[in-house]
């Protein structure tokens, strides 16, 4: 049985049915020519999403990305050092003495995954450091993703790939030369990094890495030449937090700030989420409070999936590519 029959037979209510509606949604959005845009909060490239996400960029399925510094940078860690990973499956149980060891032998914990510090971040940072003195030299800047794709299509970090290469979902993106947004990419091991290089003054420029405001008018350019009435774009966000925050604001930017008014709304909305909607919390909040704020409107599909991205977001995608 196919994993789409599967679902379709045995997942008819509450949640499963929620998840159903949505991956539906999905399909129709596309097939009436429709373009996505994905947005992943917490930790999703650790918990290896890209097995799924990249197929789903092969495929076309997704027409942009929108990504906190941690999972722009977490999918390539995990591809160039996956085989020094650990898995603490009774992380709950750690002391604080355990926490303090695994420490002592650089291994940052997520959850229930150790990223080894030495193998993953510090042997990116050596190679990307490499293309920000070269840009910073050259009076040049490029956003954050843009790095990452210069030395992953460079071939400079074949050699260490421990995983297989089509599970990397931002060397599919980089193949494409996928538009993506990277809002508060400061927040990330990598900006910390490049902080602490134009501290030193291994790199002279600070705006040698293009900033937050500068996604947000690429976005507003790119939404402006891309969202028509025959052809909206939809918003599909896994999490909550600034991935989905930041761009989901480029309508109600549009429309109020720029008088843009002919640039329809989000076509299409989905959030999976197991967050609470208390006070104020916005991560939680029913698709309905963003027609208050002129980000969709009142006929405009909205999902809202309560449960674990983890396990939620993969059934969806195996449905879109009718797997």
């Amino acid at each position: 049985m196919k994993i789409t029959e599967f679902l379709k037979h045995n997942y008819r209510h509450f949640n499963a049915a929620a998840l159903i509606d949505a991956a539906e949604g999905y399909k129709t959005h596309l097939d009436k020519g429709g373009k996505m845009m994905v947005t992943l909060a917490g930790a999703m490239s650790t918990a290896e999403m890209g097995i799924s996400l990249a197929e789903m960029i092969r495929q076309d399925k997704i027409q942009i990305i929108s990504c906190t510094g941690a999972n722009l940078e977490e999918d390539v860690f995990n591809l160039v050092a996956h085989d020094y990973y650990e898995r603490v499956p009774n992380y709950r149980e750690l002391t604080p003495a355990d926490e303090q060891a695994l420490l002592e032998r650089h291994m940052n914990r997520v959850t229930d995954t150790c990223i080894p510090e030495m193998e993953a971040m510090r042997r990116i940072e050596n190679v990307i450091l490499e293309e920000w003195v070269k840009a910073d030299q050259a009076n040049e800047a490029y956003f954050p993703h843009e790095f990452f794709y210069k030395i992953l299509l460079s071939g400079k970090l074949d050699a260490s790939f421990q995983i297989d290469p089509k599970n990397s979902w931002l060397l599919e993106a980089a193949k494409k030369n996928l538009p993506m947004i990277v809002p508060g990419w400061e927040d990330s091991t990598l900006g910390n990094m490049f902080a602490g290089h134009v501290i030193s003054g291994d790199v002279k420029k600070v705006h040698t890495v293009r900033t937050g405001i500068e996604y947000m008018m690429f976005l507003a350019d790119w939404y402006t030449q891309n969202a028509t009435e025959e052809s909206t774009v939809g918003f599909f966000q896994i999490g909550g937090g600034i991935a989905g925050d930041f761009p989901i604001c480029v309508v109600p930017m549009l429309h109020q700030d720029l008088q843009r008014t002919n640039v329809p709304l989000w076509g299409y909305f989905c959030q999976i989420s197991d967050s609470t909607t208390s006070y104020g919390s916005y991560s939680g909040a029913v698709p309905n409070e963003k027609i208050t704020w002129g980000k969709l409107g009142q006929d405009t599909p909205k999902y809202i999936v309560e449960s674990d991205a983890t396990i939620v977001a993969p059934l969806i995608f195996a449905i879109v590519l009718d797997q």
